[in-house]
């Protein structure tokens, strides 16, 4: 589990429902996945999550010590996925710190 004084940012993914959606292909999400990894580390902007997958939403986390330089990292592959809506939340302080400032951006 990350730090708690870490920042934290979480992209979420709308994704279509059956075999035709732009986002259920699994290969396309493992890619994204080794996108934001490489990113992140290239930068050496923090730690990636594993994602979260639901039947309709794919859920992607990082965590470092300043949100804006982790999504700047992120920022291309996540823009380049085309599942949509989608949206990344950017926040300030730990995950589960109540007080902690946030940013929605909408891809």
């Amino acid at each position: 589990m990350a730090d708690v004084s870490e920042h934290v940012v979480v992209a979420r993914f709308h994704l279509a429902a059956g075999p035709s959606g732009t986002a259920t292909n699994l290969h396309n999400v493992y890619a994204l996945e080794e996108q934001l990894a490489s990113a992140i580390e290239s930068a050496g902007a923090g730690e990636f999550e594993q994602p979260q997958f639901s039947e309709d939403e794919l859920v992607l986390s990082a965590y470092g010590p300043d949100a804006n330089r982790l999504f700047a990292a992120m920022e291309p592959a996540l823009r380049s996925f085309p599942a949509r809506p989608a949206s990344v939340l950017l926040r300030y302080g730990a995950y589960d710190d109540p007080n902690a400032a946030e940013q929605l951006v909408r891809l």
